[in-house]
């Protein structure tokens, strides 16, 4: 199923047709980044810190590990060049059309669920006592315990949105999409027990784990909110990919469902063609049968 019609159906031959069957669907795409835009301009729930919770968020403020504009690279970059790669060998449009597209559901789907929750949700970072305090004197409500803080209002509100982690919600969503991507492209439930096509499927979700880990030992985060951002991310990662390819533990999980149906609907074509050209090449010999026996009888009679 892998090498039909190898090479046939190009961004030249193809490109065109594809984009504008899914032009809706990149015309979400971009609401969806405008959408997910809006809620990192959002305040967030500012949720109680009293003085006996903050035990728990005085640890240390570190930079990143990774960094923020490392995480797009990681998540969509990547799984780009691997999509474009496998183009290169086999000339299919359809295939890098509906990868990339499947990805970029995948990553700004998980980011606007991430961001929603982070803005409802308010949770503070664990180094959130130095954010709301950078001089280290600390200052309380006298009736609510409540904290009053004095740092930097952005440095705050960043300190606000611990729930879930949003590195580890957008890894798992690029990198998970990926994994779907390759089990399917290598066949990797074959049932041929080539344990060594499960390493390459797991590749990408251990450095998405990285990822996450690193969440966690940079104290931006509780475990908690690296676990539910991982699977927050691998879920919709799962979803986007099914809707775009077939499930890998299938016979026909290489090509896209609109490359399968494509080829279907040509082949249906074909074979109407095919039938309405014998029909009509039939006709004339049954005709002159006919009109053959028609004469003869008529002969015979005079």
């Amino acid at each position: 199923m892998a090498d039909i019609l190898l090479g046939s159906h190009t961004i030249k031959s193809h490109g065109a047709k594809v984009a504008r069957f899914h032009m809706y669907d990149w015309i979400i795409l971009v609401l969806l980044a405008v959408i997910d835009g809006l809620l990192n301009i959002i305040e967030p729930f500012h949720r109680f810190v009293g003085k006996d919770m903050m035990t728990d968020l005085r640890y240390p403020m570190k930079s990143n590990t990774v960094p923020f504009w490392a995480v797009p690279i990681i998540a969509i970059i990547l799984p780009f060049f691997i999509f474009s790669g496998i183009y290169l060998k086999k000339r299919n449009v359809y295939d890098l059309h509906n990868a990339i597209l499947g990805l970029l559901f995948s990553v700004l789907i998980t980011a606007v669920i991430t961001d929603a929750i982070k803005d409802g949700v308010g949770r503070p970072r664990p180094d959130f006592f130095w954010r709301c305090f950078p001089d280290g004197k600390d200052l309380y409500d006298n009736s609510t315990t409540s904290v009053i803080c004095h740092g930097e209002k952005s440095v705050i509100n960043e300190g606000h949105k611990s729930f879930p982690s949003g590195h580890s919600s957008w890894s798992f969503a690029g990198l998970g999409f990926l994994s779907w991507y390759l089990a399917g492209k290598i066949t990797a439930f074959d049932r041929k027990g080539h344990i060594a096509k499960l390493c390459i499927v797991f590749l990408p979700l251990l450095v998405a784990s990285l990822v996450a880990v690193s969440r966690v030992d940079d104290y931006w985060h509780h475990w908690q909110d690296v676990f539910a951002g991982g699977l927050l991310g691998l879920t919709v990662a799962s979803f986007c990919y099914l809707q775009f390819f077939p499930s890998p533990f299938g016979a026909d999980s290489f090509w896209p469902h609109a490359f399968t149906q494509q080829l279907a609907e040509r082949r249906n074509n074909n074979s109407q063609v095919s039938s309405t050209v014998n029909a009509y090449s039939s006709r004339p010999q049954e005709i002159e049968t006919v009109r053959a026996s028609t004469e003869d009888h008529i002969g015979i009679n005079i």
